[in-house]
């Protein structure tokens, strides 16, 4: 009796284990908030989101317009801008993200060290302000519609003096470029 108990217990843990690992895990959607409830003529329906082979990141839904007078831009602007002289195209991620693919010809800044490197946009330091009148144009991207590097960079451009007139927003970053079929080039920095 006591091995049956044992084995019942021993499967109920395994199938505990099993169906916690089957499930996938909730990603955030909005803020911190892993579900939304829309309403349907059938009642309430709640949407979720999962890691899936598609979606590549855990982050979470980004604004079009992170700051008021950003603008956001799509893969065509943002091909033009790469001849376009007075554009700096800037992957905003984190190093280990850069390594593994960017844009071409992209410059990176990661959106932690933004604030302090406004010089390499066209600003200058004066005591302790950046006078930004200068400033080139920066496209600002990173891992896509998810992820919240480089809107927060732009926050913190934008709280430092950098002109929101001369920031635009690639949401759909790397996900949506690579989703597109262009062209990535690795180990660029």
């Amino acid at each position: 009796m006591k091995k049956i108990v044992t084995s019942i217990i021993l499967a109920a843990l395994a199938f505990a284990a099993y169906a916690q690992n089957a499930a996938p895990e909730k990603l955030r959607i909005i803020g911190e908030s892993k579900e939304f409830v829309i309403q349907t003529k059938n009642g309430p329906y709640t949407i979720t989101r999962t890691m899936t082979s598609c979606a590549k990141n855990a982050g979470w839904l980004q604004p079009l317009i992170p700051q008021k007078g950003v603008t956001p831009i799509t893969e065509i602007e943002m091909l033009e801008g790469m001849n376009d002289k007075d554009v700096l195209i800037v992957d905003m991620r984190e190093p280990n993200d850069r390594v593994k693919g960017t844009i071409p010809n992209s410059y990176h800044i990661p959106y932690t060290e933004v604030a302090n490197r406004m010089d390499e946009l066209g600003c200058v330091k004066k005591g302790v302000k950046w006078d930004c009148s200068k400033a080139k144009k920066v496209y600002a991207f990173c891992n896509g519609p998810v992820c919240p590097q480089s809107p927060t960079a732009i926050a913190a451009m934008t709280r430092d003096g950098f002109p929101v007139n001369k920031i635009y927003y690639y949401r759909g970053g790397m996900l949506d470029w690579a989703a597109l079929g262009f062209p990535i080039v690795e180990g660029d920095f």
